[in-house]
């Protein structure tokens, strides 16, 4: 089954606003790690292997499929096991046929590139399919909280019992964009001892005053005593149309984690990418020196 499901009201809660800003408080000044204008060379081809599991069913969510790609070597070392990297919005990230207007994330030939020029260790991705809930499943609520228990059990165990994988936090990640990079965040934040590290790209982590469905999961960080140990943030954002009016919740958040005692750089890393939009395609362009921050950093 090849289909985009896309929320009107996603679109709606993409429209908060607000201006960029980079100073916090009186603490430290941000200057956020910037990417370089052209976009990366890649030369591998989509030699992984894809399989699909369709209409994966979850408690208190609606089902969807699962896709998992394979690295080129997973047949013939069958004594390795391999991390696993979990995307959602997964009909974006590798088949433009099934990706929003045509234009995917290109996660296959970025991760088999990476993997070929000894960049990155072979690894498993598997992508987690949207639904016409999309943004209360990806958002804090019920529908959130049965998505991720969903997400951290029951999908979880299948993909460990059915391939070769390195089981434990450690080597287990997950990534998204817009309201996927919020729940990537929420996934690292409540079940820190089943996921390490993040990838999260033009988060919403707050709605606008305006939109009827209220979340703000910025004050959920702010409330927390039991901080999670050993976790990595990777968080980015373009800096033309919603991604300028998302940077407000983003700066919010990076506030809240410094006062948490979490270490610019060392625990989370900030990059700001000006001439992007909010789009695949920029996301994309951003992915490999995102998923190299994650399995690079010190938290392994």
């Amino acid at each position: 089954m090849k289909s985009v499901f896309i929320s009107l009201a996603l679109l709606v809660l993409l429209l908060a606003a607000g201006v960029l800003y980079v100073t916090f408080g009186g603490y430290f000044s941000l200057q956020p790690k910037t990417l370089p204008t052209e976009s990366p060379s890649f030369t591998g081809k989509i030699t992984g292997e894809l399989r699909y599991h369709p209409a994966m069913q979850g408690d208190g969510i609606r089902e969807r499929n699962v896709i998992v790609w394979l690295p080129p070597d997973y047949h013939n070392n069958t004594d390795s096991t391999y991390s696993v990297l979990y995307m959602h919005d997964g009909q974006n990230i590798i088949d433009p046929a099934t990706s929003f207007i045509g234009v995917d994330w290109q996660i296959d030939e970025s991760v088999d590139s990476l993997i070929r020029v000894g960049s990155i260790d072979p690894m498993i991705v598997v992508g987690i399919y949207n639904t016409d809930d999309r943004l209360y499943e990806y958002t804090p609520g019920e529908k959130g909280d049965a998505y991720m228990k969903f997400v951290t059990g029951k999908l979880k165990t299948f993909i460990d019992e059915n391939y070769r994988t390195k089981s434990d936090r450690d080597h287990t990640f997950v990534g998204g964009s817009s309201a996927g990079g919020i729940i990537s965040f929420m996934i690292v934040w409540e079940y820190p001892e089943v996921f390490s590290k993040a990838i999260i790209m033009s988060p919403a982590f707050r709605n606008p005053d305006s939109f009827n469905y209220k979340f703000n999961y910025i004050d959920v960080v702010n409330q927390t005593t039991e901080i999670p140990e050993n976790v990595f943030f990777y968080i980015d954002n373009g800096g033309l149309d919603l991604d300028a009016q998302l940077q407000p919740g983003i700066d919010e958040m990076l506030i809240a984690l410094d006062s948490k005692g979490y270490v610019l750089n060392r625990d989370f890393v900030f990059v700001k990418d000006e001439p992007a939009t909010h789009s695949e395609k920029a996301w994309a362009n951003r992915f490999p020196d995102a998923l190299k921050a994650i399995l690079t950093s010190d938290h392994n």
